[in-house]
């Protein structure tokens, strides 16, 4: 699959088993984590004192596993693939948060179609994804499936 322009996006139909997309990169910053605790109200420590976080086992302050989450997501998003053809955001599956994400990580989303499922009664289909989180060193930091409704061509 190659990046489309964000405002098309795959039709159902598009999406076949085994297709591929990576992500453009995009680096964590601070101003990232501290505007997401601020909107999340998630103002623990670990996120948002650095001398507290020196003394875990990260020796620094992490990033939010969930604006990790959110930021993949977007990622997804700009690669054109899952545009105004996408239903619904059906369902996240066995999501692991296998490594930190670190101040100044810089961090893309690696999709690959596991599924694909015809259900016409919505006109269109389900489509799922396993997605990884990869951050500069290749490590994935997150990974599991995401399922997403899209709709068909002749909907």
């Amino acid at each position: 699959m190659s990046t489309l322009p964000l405002n098309q996006g795959l039709f159902f139909e598009d999406f076949a088993t085994g297709q591929k997309v990576n992500s453009a990169g995009r680096t964590i910053t601070e101003h990232d984590v501290m505007t997401f605790a601020g909107l999340s109200g998630d103002f623990n420590q670990i996120h948002t004192d650095a001398e507290f976080a020196r003394a875990t086992p990260f020796g620094q302050r992490i990033s939010h596993g969930i604006l990790g989450l959110a930021i993949a997501s977007g990622l997804a998003v700009q690669t054109g693939i899952l545009g105004p053809n996408v239903i619904a955001f059906r369902e996240i599956g066995e999501w692991k948060f296998a490594k930190p994400i670190f101040f100044g990580d810089t961090i893309h989303v690696e999709m690959e179609v596991s599924e694909v499922k015809a259900l016409p009664r919505i006109g269109g289909g389900s489509v799922t994804l396993a997605v990884k989180l990869v951050n500069q060193a290749g490590e994935a930091c997150m990974k599991g499936q995401w399922t997403v409704l899209v709709k068909s061509k002749t909907a």
